[in-house]
């Protein structure tokens, strides 16, 4: 069954690849090897066909190779190796409201008692785990839809929801569960980790993230550390370091206009964090980085 899904994505597949006409089906290729390149995860499923790729955030790494999915629920600063190539991969993006209206809906059917009540699992935010062949026949499937563009309106939200409802009733189902279930821990990071995104480069306190996850300051800082490998205010810094490098590399900025950019009030603070997170200062940093041509190029939220 892997071998439909190989063919369906090379077909379609233009390298690097991106968004298609099914809305959320991202599909990913890369040629050359890529060592250490600095990625924002958005919440999304992998399914990768061809290559293997390795995923760490904060101080959590996570393999996935042929016939493997990785699951990322959440806005993740990833730093990727992409050590086996030809890669190739098809992306589900997930939508919050597409899978929350899911699990409602399943609420309501009599089976779903036998998977309704599950032990509830330690904190994630980064796991690869093996494709089902029912799993791998829905992907397919999805991605045959663009080898026939009229099929796309009818069919793609409900081969999207089939793919969900397989991974809910896989041993993933429980995590899932957890990240989109209001009242949840690695719910309420998620949200947090959002809302930080969103804003970081603004000043933030852990009081104030604390209070957008509904939580206590020691219980944010338990249970983000727990599924991002970071701290809340680590997180932040990542972030802002992975939007100065991408600036500085594609935009040109001198050091000082990207520092205040991504919202520090002191240069020199910039540079001294910079070049502890990077080993080199911004400028040379950048230059090296240019030599590597299509690495650093692509937007930052693209997902390999």
């Amino acid at each position: 069954m892997l071998d439909r899904l190989t063919a369906a994505i090379k077909r379609h597949l233009v390298v690097p690849g991106g968004d298609t006409a099914v809305p959320h089906l991202m599909l990913v290729g890369v040629d050359e090897a890529w060592t250490s390149v600095e990625r924002l995860y958005e919440p999304m499923i992998c399914f990768v066909v061809e290559g293997a790729k390795r995923v760490t955030v904060g101080d959590v790494s996570v393999v996935a190779g042929p016939g493997e999915l990785l699951l990322t629920p959440l806005d993740l600063p990833a730093v990727v190796d992409l050590a086996k190539v030809p890669y190739r991969a098809a992306v589900l993006q997930l939508d919050a409201g597409t899978v929350t209206e899911l699990l409602m809906e399943l609420k309501g059917y009599e089976g779903y008692g036998e998977y309704g009540e599950y032990a509830r699992p330690a904190p994630q935010g980064l796991v690869s785990a093996a494709v089902t062949p029912e799993l791998a026949d829905a992907v397919a499937r999805w991605v045959e839809l663009l080898d026939t563009p009229e099929d796309i309106g009818p069919l793609a939200a409900r081969t999207e929801s089939e793919i969900l409802y397989r991974l809910l009733r896989s041993d993933l189902g429980p995590l899932l569960r957890e990240a989109f279930l209001t009242d949840s821990a690695t719910s309420r990071v998620r949200v947090a980790a959002r809302w930080i995104t969103e804003r970081y480069d603004q000043p933030l306190s852990v009081e104030e993230i604390a209070a957008v996850a509904h939580m206590s300051a020691a219980g944010l800082h338990r249970h983000f550390k727990a599924v991002t490998g970071m701290t809340p205010l680590k997180y932040q810094k990542r972030l802002r370091m992975q939007a100065a490098r991408r600036r500085l590399v594609s935009e040109g900025e001198s050091a000082a206009q990207v520092a205040h950019a991504v919202g520090y009030s002191s240069a020199t603070q910039f540079n001294r964090e910079y070049r502890a997170e990077y080993g080199l200062p911004p400028g040379q940093d950048a230059a090296r980085l240019r030599a590597e041509p299509g690495v650093y190029s692509a937007p930052g939220r693209v997902t390999p």
